[in-house]
């Protein structure tokens, strides 16, 4: 089985709603979401991103999204902003959840490549602390320093909301992340207080004028953990062909995102069987990005997938579907984790 390492998930989101039951939700696995050790083990699961994001306040009269996203085109609200002092609870509170997971023995936090290399290598599940919008940390940078000292190691600078920082694109189809400012005064001094820490930039869900401001800012490669490609699928997350090129020349990588609302070109969210999409967006990343620069970026538990897939589980009936297509033996170790370890060791060193 080829080990996989996976550029997003949120299983600590499932953690952080049902905190009493997490031993269960970890080592024996309950058979919800897409994640858990039993499972990652079946699929070859080896690591990953592992996101700290901090939910939105939800309306009692708030739309139904899930049946919005299913019939296209939509265009829907972001939330409000949420200030540092209100999501560092909830910063901690994952964080520990992650902590709680490696003393279990069965997950390593990792802060090199070398260390995800020794914890595959022992069987342990090699995660990197990841922060899906920087909510938690404040204008003076402060929190960045902290959470650095904890383990983090990867950052967007926004999910879809505002931020002190910069703007994310909005749940709209179709469209093109071209909306909106761009980074603001304290999100340049993030990517440049990032790129002295080694803490990677995350490009999923900015959006185009923050792309550009990371660009010019940043000395490291240009990286998106879960996005796909806009020419195939024309929503504001996906990345255009201009970004892809920009990434390219950065030797950066893309994670493909097997969300269905970001994978179908009607752009609705219901399941769908069989492969096409999924293929049609790696041919085209692949295509544009070159073999070297393309992995998987899954949103476990945080999307609806294809009926494929199905949860961890499921990664070998991708890498096999990759294969029938046509992928040889080489290629499919890239993708599956080759290319994430060689990315991070030029955003990182060593």
């Amino acid at each position: 089985m080829i080990p996989v390492f996976d550029g997003h998930n949120d299983f600590l989101l499932r953690l952080l709603r049902d905190p009493g039951n997490r031993e269960t939700i970890w080592l024996a696995g309950e058979g919800k979401g897409h994640l858990d050790l039993p499972r990652m083990k079946a699929g070859g699961f080896a690591g990953g991103f592992f996101a700290v994001y901090i939910p939105s306040p939800v309306a009692h009269d708030a739309p139904d999204f899930e049946a919005i996203m299913d019939a296209p085109p939509y265009d829907l609200p972001l939330p409000d902003l949420i200030g540092a002092e209100a999501a560092q609870p909830t910063a901690v509170a994952m964080i520990g959840h992650l902590m709680w997971l490696e003393r279990t023995g069965t997950l390593a936090i990792c802060r090199s490549v070398a260390e995800i290399r020794a914890a595959m290598a022992a069987g342990r599940i090699a995660a990197i602390l990841h922060f899906e919008g920087a909510e938690a940390i404040g204008e003076d940078l402060d929190a960045l320093h902290l959470w650095h000292a904890a383990g983090l190691r990867s950052l967007g600078p926004v999910w879809s909301r505002p931020t002190v920082f910069g703007h994310g694109v909005p749940f709209r189809f179709p469209g093109t992340p071209d909306t909106g400012p761009g980074l603001t005064e304290a999100g340049k001094r993030l990517v440049r207080e990032c790129n002295t820490l080694k803490v990677m930039i995350d490009l999923s869900h900015l959006n185009g004028a923050g792309f550009d401001d990371v660009a010019a800012l940043s000395d490291a490669p240009l990286v998106a953990t879960h996005s796909n490609a806009h020419a195939v699928t024309p929503s504001t997350r996906n990345l255009t062909d201009r970004q892809l090129d920009m990434i390219r020349e950065r030797d950066g990588m893309v994670g493909l995102n097997f969300a269905t609302v970001f994978l179908r070109e009607d752009g609705r969210k219901a399941p769908f069987d069989g492969w096409e999409p999924v293929l049609r967006h790696m041919d085209h990343l692949i295509g544009r990005l070159g073999e070297d620069r393309v992995g998987l970026g899954s949103d476990f538990d945080g999307a609806t997938l294809p009926n494929g897939i199905g949860d961890a589980a499921g990664l070998p009936r991708l890498l096999d579907a990759l294969r029938t297509h046509g992928y040889d033996e080489p290629l499919l170790e890239k993708i599956a984790h080759g290319n994430w370890l060689a990315l991070l060791s030029r955003t990182w060193g060593g």
